[in-house]
């Protein structure tokens, strides 16, 4: 076992009730993330989503730890590793789509399963310069558009990984 997977797995039993530990290799997507984004890649610690909302490109880190909700509860070693592969990803797509400023949220009221929302922000964007909740039109992809984010964001990945 890496000393990765040996130190999620440390982390799982933490955070399960004794008796549980059995199923803390397990991570499951919660399913509103599921419903509401596209998963386009993974690296090693966070699952990659892209949100269907169009005006802007909104991605999604989900770090891969069973039942995990708040960052300030994980391991501090594993707390870095999450927040080090948000910062690589975030000037990654920074680079790539020359936002003017780029949003970060881990709000969670709605899910719970701890994820990182990383929103490219731009001055000329739709809702510039209040928040993006509550503030842009439920608007879809169109099938064309979202394969081309889609392959923009594995090309991301790829030069992240290399």
């Amino acid at each position: 076992m890496s000393k990765l997977c040996h130190n999620l797995y440390k982390e799982f039993c933490k955070i399960l009730p004794k008796g549980h530990y059995e199923m803390s290799m397990i991570f499951k997507l919660h399913p509103q993330l599921a419903k509401d984004c596209e998963v386009v890649g993974e690296l090693e610690v966070n699952l990659v989503l892209l949100l269907n909302k169009s005006q802007l490109p909104w991605f999604i880190l989900v770090p891969k730890i069973a039942h995990a909700t708040e960052l300030y509860e994980l391991d501090k070693e594993i707390q870095q590793n999450i927040m080090e592969e948000s910062r690589v990803f975030s000037e990654a797509i920074m680079a790539f789509y020359k936002g003017d400023k780029l949003n970060l949220a881990t709000i969670g009221n709605v899910v719970p399963q701890l994820h990182i929302h990383h929103i490219v922000r731009y001055k000329n964007d739709p809702c510039w310069p209040d928040v993006v909740w509550g503030n842009l039109p439920p608007l879809s992809y169109e099938k064309s558009a979202k394969e081309q984010r889609i392959l923009q964001i594995k090309k991301i990945l790829a030069r992240i990984k290399s």
